[in-house]
């Protein structure tokens, strides 16, 4: 359903090196950029090589409310690489990887915090 998704964020090196150290393991990294006034926008992908996620600078005020984006792990052990590289980038884990079965059997994740206080996600659905 979703065909790429654009994320403004207060600091794009910041936020860059956050989502590229954090999600390594899935395969994220970047594959185009671009210059935007002082900074840039950023398209990363997944091993597919298709940037569908995207960092830009900030236009408006603050954000107010959280965003949520689940990346998708290719298995568990991706989830869990995932976790274990969220300290080395000074992130906060809300939830270590386990199962949550109340969304369905085998929904495996990690969930984490961005620089800007979104909530991010590694899930693989086995």
């Amino acid at each position: 359903m979703l065909d790429h998704l654009g994320v403004q964020v207060a600091d794009v090196e910041a936020s860059l090196a956050f989502y590229l150290r954090t999600f390594a393991p899935i395969g994220m990294r970047e594959v185009v950029r671009f210059p935007v006034g002082d900074s840039s926008v950023v398209g990363l992908s997944g091993p597919d090589g298709v940037p569908d996620f995207w960092l830009s600078p900030a236009a408006g005020a603050g954000e107010t409310r959280e965003l949520h984006v689940g990346f998708q792990a290719p298995d568990r052990a991706a989830v869990d690489a995932v976790h274990d590289a969220a300290p080395a980038a000074g992130t906060e884990v809300l939830h270590p990887p386990r199962e949550w079965p109340e969304y369905h059997p085998g929904y495996y994740a990690v969930f984490l915090r961005d620089p800007d206080g979104h909530n991010v996600e590694a899930v693989h659905h086995g």
